[in-house]
């Protein structure tokens, strides 16, 4: 019996070695240096295609042209130039509700920047007081690579005292906004945002009234341009208006026109095709995305309702409650030409979200994980310029709002069927749990291009993944001062 029992021990001592062995190696698998490189990170996905470079390892990005060459190298004056000043301070709200916020030029949101398609945009931005440094990321619109704004991606902090310049030419009207990259998940709820927008060539149609919306929520105030409740609008009857919505929120958000039958004109900056009339629907604007909407003013007024407070456009119409049914942009609309073939791509991307228990960062918990793994071994999806790719997004637990960096994705599929309205492209993809999307894009903007959830706190536990071109090597280091999420 002794020899029997001493067995059992040393059996229980070996398995408990090899508990604490793998538990050990997991903690030790999930750690990243204080400093590394977004290209250290990730496992290569080639998605099909084969490498186009020399080296034999797909993952050495140690020879090649560094992404901070990708800009414009014109040095001349800009057309429309822009000082933001970055500061913590506090603010008092309308609803005489004071807090401490990150604001731009004394103000948050930032000012409106707005400009023409192909003008050279110059904003520097100076850090007056945010602690942590901070940068500038141009939401949705596809800037060379070097002016997106993600620290220790794109660019490093700016830190105090510091300042940094963005230079680029939009090359697509529409609605966009900006917001830090730099320890996002706080500083944008603390209110380091603002909107773009980027007008057609010779400036907007002068008998259409443009108005921006950017709702913003200040410690569970939702706010539309910064104020509470209901928001005049000087429009007389028979006005055309176009409402410019904006979501900076972590979740998606619903607008609801009370009065007048409305069209649904643009989806993240791309304009739909042959939009015709709807009432009694609601549109969804996913986290991080824009909605432009357009009306005729009636005698009766008009009303935008955004989830709380609400735009009212002359009178103020009784508000009508929330429509149970959606606008679904995916038969929304008429086909129209895409100028590539989606059926052949060159490469396909897998994109499943789940969640399991782990350690990430050397921490224990249960962590989002992308095609079943944890961060930082999430995938580092690698392209060719000029490749047209593929990607089947899957959810299994919770809403994701999936953005791509510099590139906007072309809705496909939502659970099997298959688009049949306008051309759907989006940056910014609400995926709702049990969902599945395809979209498809052009790899045509070369760089290492964030592609992650944007419920902010979803990407600082680790919902990042990455679109990397084969070819180009990152000079910038996360951590020790750069924390993009």
């Amino acid at each position: 019996m002794p020899t029997v029992k001493r067995l059992r021990l040393v059996a229980v001592a070996i398995g408990l070695i090899l508990l604490l062995g793998t538990v050990g190696w997991m903690w030790q698998d999930s750690l990243v240096h204080g400093e590394h490189s977004v290209t250290d990170m990730g496992r290569p996905d080639l998605g099909g295609g084969r490498p186009t470079t020399d080296h034999d390892n797909e993952h050495d990005h140690e020879h090649g042209l560094s992404i901070a060459e990708l800009q414009d190298s014109e040095t001349g004056a800009a057309d429309v130039e822009v000082l933001l000043v970055a500061r913590s301070e506090r603010i008092r709200l309308d609803s005489g509700r004071d807090m401490q916020a990150l604001t731009l030029n004394g103000e948050t949101p930032g000012p409106v920047i707005r400009a023409e398609v192909g003008q050279m945009i110059e904003v520097e931005l100076r850090n007056a007081s945010v602690t942590d440094g901070t940068t500038i990321h141009w939401h949705g619109v596809e800037v060379p690579n070097a002016m997106d704004g993600v620290a220790g991606v794109t660019q490093d902090a700016v830190a105090v005292g510091e300042s940094f310049i963005y230079r680029f030419r939009p090359q697509r009207a529409g609605t966009y906004w900006y917001h830090s990259h730099q320890h996002s998940h706080e500083q944008v709820p603390l209110g380091l945002v603002g909107a773009l927008v980027v007008e057609p060539p010779g400036g907007l149609d002068p008998a259409v009234k443009d108005v921006v919306a950017l709702v913003h929520s200040y410690g569970g105030t939702r706010t539309i341009n910064g104020r509470t409740g209901e928001v005049p609008i000087d429009a007389a009857p028979g006005d055309r208006v176009r409402v410019r919505v904006i979501n900076t929120a972590n979740g998606p958000m619903s607008a609801w026109v009370s009065g007048v039958p409305f069209r649904l004109l643009a989806i993240d900056a791309s304009e739909l095709n042959a939009p015709s009339l709807v009432s009694d629907r609601q549109v969804q604007v996913a986290a991080g995305g824009r909605a432009d909407v357009d009306l005729v003013v009636p005698d009766s007024g008009a009303r935008i309702d955004l989830g709380g407070p609400s735009l009212v456009l002359g009178s103020a119409p009784p508000a009508e409650p929330r429509p149970e049914l959606y606008l679904d942009p995916l038969s929304y609309g008429e086909p129209a030409p895409i100028d590539f073939d989606t059926a052949r791509p060159d490469r396909r991307f897998e994109y499943t979200i789940g969640r399991r228990p782990g350690f990430v960062r050397g921490m224990p918990g249960m962590w989002w994980t992308i095609n079943g793994r944890h961060y930082p071994k999430t995938p580092m999806f690698m392209v060719s310029e000029g490749e047209v790719v593929h990607v089947a997004f899957a959810s299994r637990n919770d809403v994701h709002p999936m953005h791509l960096h510099g590139h906007r994705m072309l809705v496909l599929a939502r659970n099997g069927v298959r688009a049949t309205g306008s051309p759907w492209w989006v940056d910014s993809l609400n995926l709702a749990p049990g969902e599945d999307y395809e979209v498809a894009f052009r790899a045509d903007n070369p760089g290492a291009w964030m592609f992650h959830c944007h419920h902010l706190g979803h990407a600082a536990d680790g919902l990042v993944a990455h679109l990397m071109y084969e070819g180009l090597t990152v000079p910038y280091l996360i951590g020790d001062g750069n924390e993009p999420e």
